[in-house]
């Protein structure tokens, strides 16, 4: 069990944590979160012992290993698989020691503790994890030095959870990841043995990886039960219900203020006057939780372009040797919100660079439209920013005649005020970045956005500014994205890049994620279903039946509605959470985490009902 008990611990002399509190149970898996620059990391550093805490303790059991990926691999000739095995200090000292050992007890001892932590099977786990994380077996026999930061910094992680530290302390894992990777991920982290917490924004890995929310706020800490999605759910409602009571508060404290200025002079009046006045020093102030910034994305809007906007005939695409897609016969018009899907090395990057214009076909047609405009984002741009520079000096140099009003305009449409505009970029984090980044590739206002891993370094609420704004936007989307929620929002056509080829996938994207754990290999675009045969038309009898299935689904919700009410009101109550109470705190978060999955199924089995209903009439 991790303990956090009334901490403190300021930076520069403004406070993060002040008596903040919170107990994580042996084996949890838990998602840290809170707003960028709320003291996430400096928590993780204060867990690990790097910082001295200014108030408070954190205790765990004695002996505990913690571990997380605090840098990658460093470049060097040591295989990947030997560089992970490296990473469980216990196994490799035993190893050593056991071919120089000669005391026959001792020796005993040695290969008993071996035989303890399964160090026979310890090259085969390592294996595992660094396929999961995307090298076959050909790479994971590969010095370290072949591979750039980025694939040294999964070399890292396949080395931590190798190690199986009792707590493992994981910053943003997925920013490094692939979809396949980030897939794998969440499900290893489902079935570790130890206790997980996991700072992330990505809302997939912390609805189905995670056992609760470790939620950072205000200077303080509350643990949360149940997926990220619930918590937000329960946030928004205790939100407000506490944003309710203090309109009412504010309501009751005017009236008695009132009465207090109005009869406080007059003698026959001074007793109740001077009551009110005691009610109202009495009367402690509710304060509603703050609401999360509105983080916004403006894409300026391209005209309408006839269609296809992009056609290839036959075409064929790589760099210096064999082409890496072959025979490619796609087609792209601007109402197109397309996903890219495939394992790391089949070619999403390869096709998303032909589609911007960075690679040229090797043979076949490529046609595009003579006014197509392509905008094109990569993580690596966000490194090729000039950290010297200030936000909008990178504007004025792409656009010297538009006057600073309109460029300042033009960032605070990104998130980006005045005081980050003239931030030179070096300082600035890796959000804000992102954002000039992407501000930059949709300057010229694209009939074509192809975004690759676009919401790296975003936080939960530029997350969702960037699903409002691809929505809203009229040209056409090509995603590569780790982040299942950005896809299941934004894209309409899949496309599998599998064996040099692409084509569309029929399944939908949960399909992908079942055929990507359960390693098939065989995964094959899906033809669509042939038409189903016309149903025979409904009697009346049926009819009538349907309509009460759909009377008595609407009944049932409307109760679960209103248990959800009530216990969200319940819950809204601040003393709830006094630490007394969080025994009973936990037991109303159940139940309310049990009708909440209750009226979830009532709304499925109605919307079956409706949908029958409907076909039949």
């Amino acid at each position: 069990m991790l303990r956090i008990s009334d901490i403190s611990y300021s930076v520069e002399g403004r406070p993060l944590l002040v008596g903040a509190s919170a107990t994580i149970p042996t084996g949890h898996k838990v998602g840290l979160v809170g707003r960028n620059g709320a003291g996430k990391t400096t928590l993780f550093r204060l867990i690990r012992g790097e910082l001295a805490l200014e108030g408070g303790d954190i205790s765990m059991p004695a002996r505990s290993r913690i571990g997380g990926v605090a840098q990658e691999v460093p470049s060097s000739s040591t295989t990947l698989l030997q560089t992970v095995l490296q990473a469980d200090t216990e196994r490799e000292s035993l190893m050593a020691e056991a071919e120089t050992a000669t005391d026959p007890h001792r020796i005993a001892e040695v290969q008993a503790r071996l035989a303890d932590i399964d160090a026979w099977s310890a090259e085969g786990r390592a294996s595992s994890i660094l396929k999961g994380l995307g090298f076959d077996a050909e790479a994971q026999l590969r010095p370290c030095s072949d591979f750039s930061g980025g694939w040294r910094m999964r070399v890292a992680l396949a080395g931590v959870l190798f190690a199986q530290p009792d707590f493992l302390l994981l910053d943003e894992p997925t920013n490094y990841l692939d979809l396949e990777g980030a897939l794998w991920l969440e499900s290893y982290l489902a079935k570790y043995p130890h206790t997980v917490i996991i700072i992330s924004h990505d809302r997939g890995l912390l609805n189905r990886a995670v056992q609760g929310i470790l939620h950072l706020d205000e200077k303080k800490l509350t643990y949360w039960t149940g997926p990220y999605d619930q918590f937000a759910r329960q946030m928004a409602e205790r939100r407000a219900v506490l944003q309710a009571e203090a309109k009412k508060q504010e309501a009751r404290r005017a009236h008695l203020q009132s009465f207090v200025d109005r009869f406080k002079a007059k003698a026959s009046k001074a007793v109740q006057a001077q009551s009110r006045v005691k009610m109202l020093e009495k009367m402690e102030t509710i304060t509603p939780p703050e609401e999360a910034r509105k983080q916004v994305f403006t894409f300026p809007e391209p005209e309408e372009l006839s269609p296809p906007i992009i056609n290839l005939d036959g075409v064929a695409v790589g760099y210096d040797g064999p082409p890496v897609l072959r025979n490619l016969s796609l087609r792209i018009d601007q109402d197109d919100r397309i996903a890219l899907l495939g394992r790391n090395g089949e070619g999403k990057s390869t096709l998303s660079k032909l589609l911007a214009g960075k690679l040229k076909p090797t043979t076949g047609k490529m046609t595009q439209s003579s006014k197509l405009r392509i905008g094109y984002f990569a993580q690596h741009q966000v490194d090729e920013l000039f950290i010297d520079e200030t936000p909008l000096q990178h504007l004025q140099r792409m656009r010297p005649a538009e006057g600073q009003p309109r460029l300042r305009a033009r960032l605070a449409g990104f998130g980006l005020l005045a005081d980050q505009a003239e931030t030179a970029v070096g300082r600035l984090s890796g959000g804000q970045k992102a954002r000039l980044s992407l501000l930059l590739a949709t300057l010229e206002a694209p009939h074509l956005l192809i975004l690759d891993e676009p919401t790296n370094h975003l936080d939960m609420e530029s997350r969702e500014a960037l699903v409002e704004a691809l929505t809203a936007y009229s040209g056409a989307v090509v995603l590569v994205s780790h982040d299942m929620h950005l896809l299941s929002l934004v894209a309409d056509r899949l496309w599998l890049v599998k064996g040099g080829a692409v084509a569309p996938y029929g399944e939908d994207l949960e399909a992908y994620r079942k055929q990507l754990l359960a390693g098939d290999e065989t995964t094959k675009p899906v033809k669509p279903a042939k038409a189903a045969e016309k149903p025979k038309k409904a009697s009346r009898d049926d009819i009538l039946a349907m309509r009460a299935e759909v009377r008595k689904c609407e009944d049932r919700l409307a109760k679960l509605n209103e248990m959800s009410e009530k216990l969200a009101k319940k819950l809204a109550d601040p003393a709830l959470y006094e630490p007394e109470r969080l025994g009973e705190m936990e037991t109303w978060q159940k139940k309310y985490a049990e009708v909440r999955e209750a009226t979830d199924r009532a709304e499925a089995m109605w919307l079956r009902a409706q949908e029958k209903l409907e076909s039949a009439a």
